[in-house]
């Protein structure tokens, strides 16, 4: 048994009443979600609803598996490490560019003021395609901390400096700051930066010197798969591997600034992004910020200062959460033990739980306000 597994497991026994309790109430009411196992309607695996079988699921020539998403990319960037993105989600920086070609997006709590505004983090492994992504903004000790598990580099335009400083000094926290193209688009001059075509290249190539900035992975990678991934070509239904589920397709959470919302879309199988009343849509191409599997974990957080700027407590161990993909939802608990180790994510047994290849959302939801998390 791993480490974190055995810690898991001596959280288990407090926790397994959490996973009873549905979202937004203190005590366990299942009926209060309107939902039950015999609603759940699980469309065919994508073997079965392939017209040409198996053969699809075969890695096609010169590509692997990527360990972000779990689908097969090329291999020619197979150990490129990958960039986290600073996105400012005020409504003024919207319409956002390139979030939607983003492999993992964390939302996470800019500010305790501002009624809770968000600010997006956007992970991407193949930088190299980027035309335009952004806007960028600042970045917290809490972004530092968990790009720090996907070795990438962080991308943003400064930040509380008194809060930041002491992260960045770490070696495993290198970092572009304010580096990045300006775009005329009308907006006031904190909304122009984004990550524009050969950016990043440059942004390499200055950094030769000490310290080095590589391009590729870091005595800091995690081997591996980042989740515990499906199978490439099976689906993962989660009726049929847990006795308690929930039907869920439309998930509203606790960030009341930007009315963040994932609604459940049965013909993509994915869950689309909404904030401001709107769905989220690219600016370059229309498409939406949509999502194969959704992470909620809740978390503490300390306040740093009366500027509203914080840190989440996400090392920590045996925390609650949900995993929710295809219209279905399941209780979980999430571990992360060091700033470069991986979150990892179990299930009521205390093993890591299989989740389908993808686009992945990430949010840490404040404990205080985890009773406002909404399923439906």
């Amino acid at each position: 048994m791993t480490k974190s597994k055995k810690i898991v497991a001596l959280a288990m026994c407090m926790l397994m009443v959490l996973s009873d309790v549905a979202c937004g109430k203190k005590e366990a009411d299942d009926s209060s979600l309107s939902i039950s196992v015999e609603d759940v309607v699980i469309g065919d695996t994508a073997a079965e609803a392939s017209s040409d079988g198996v053969k699809n699921f075969e890695i096609p020539e010169g590509m692997y598996l990527s360990e972000i998403t779990g689908e097969p990319i090329s291999e020619d960037i197979k150990d490129q490490r990958p960039i986290a993105v600073m996105v400012d989600n005020e409504k003024t920086a919207l319409p956002h560019f390139g979030t939607a070609e983003a492999d993992v997006v964390y939302e996470i709590m800019n500010s305790t003021k501002n009624d809770r505004i968000t600010r997006l983090m956007c992970i991407v492994k193949d930088w190299g395609k980027i035309e335009q992504l952004g806007s960028i903004r600042s970045t917290r000790p809490t972004n530092i901390l968990l790009a720090a598990e996907w070795d990438a580099v962080l991308c943003h335009d400064g930040g509380p400096a008194a809060h930041i400083t002491a992260y960045f000094k770490n070696p495993w926290a290198q970092h572009f700051s304010g580096t990045f193209s300006r775009v005329k688009n009308g907006k006031p001059k904190e909304f122009t930066e984004y990550v524009c075509s050969g950016d990043m290249e440059s942004n390499f190539s200055s950094m030769k010197k000490d310290p080095a900035y590589s391009t590729t992975y870091t005595e800091y990678r995690n081997e591996g798969s980042h989740f515990n991934f499906a199978p490439y070509g099976k689906e993962v239904d989660l009726t049929k591997v847990y006795d308690k589920t929930y039907p869920v397709t439309e998930i509203g959470l606790p960030f009341w600034h930007n009315t963040s919302t994932l609604k459940y879309n049965a013909e993509t199988k994915e869950y689309e992004y909404y904030e401001y009343g709107a769905r989220h849509e690219d600016a370059e191409d229309g498409e939406p910020l949509s999502f194969k599997n959704v992470f909620i974990q809740k978390c503490d957080f300390n306040q740093l200062d009366e500027n509203g700027y914080l840190i989440y407590n996400c090392i920590a161990a045996g925390q609650p959460g949900w995993y929710v993909t295809n219209g279905v939802a399941k209780s979980i608990t999430w571990v992360k033990d060091d700033a470069t180790h991986l979150t990892r994510f179990y299930d009521d047994k205390g093993e890591e739980i299989q989740i389908n290849t993808g686009k992945t959302y990430i949010t840490l939801v404040p404990s205080d306000t985890w009773d406002s998390l909404t399923m439906k």
